[in-house]
């Protein structure tokens, strides 16, 4: 199950909601080990793609060094689908390669509704999460 507090919830469907038409994509970090986000770090669309995106490669290695330096690990890795439901692709599954991350998908597909789901997702495998939604 993945734990979250509203404001970072907030913030990736804002994330999601200004970068439509294009996909979003970003990362929420958290101390290594916790589980629990609590930093969130919005990022850039290399592919500037309404149906792809992928983390630039320079962005990514500075992000995930700070993780590094702050001993923080990416705890949740989102991204948008604009047109299409809130479950992983196959080229999603096939790029998730942090194992104990969980994969939240945010749907813009319905201007008045933002669906937010999660996943792990672990040697290709797809397992839906309960999503918790708590105050700060």
């Amino acid at each position: 199950m993945l734990t979250i507090e509203r404001a970072l919830v907030d913030k990736i469907v804002a994330h999601a909601r200004a970068d439509h038409p294009d996909e979003a994509c970003g990362v929420v970090a958290g101390t290594i080990g916790s589980d629990t986000p609590t930093r969130f770090i919005a990022m850039a669309n290399a592919e500037r793609s309404p149906t792809f995106y992928r983390f630039d490669s320079m962005e990514q290695l500075r992000v995930w060094r700070a993780m590094d330096d702050a001993d923080e690990e990416p705890v949740v890795i989102y991204h948008s689908h604009t047109a299409t439901e809130a479950y992983p692709s196959r080229t999603d599954i096939s790029y998730a390669s942090e194992p104990n991350a969980h994969y939240v998908l945010v749907s813009t597909r319905d201007p008045g509704d933002a669906e937010f789901r999660s996943y792990r997702i672990v040697d290709g495998q797809v397992t839906e999460e309960e999503v918790r939604i708590v105050e700060a």
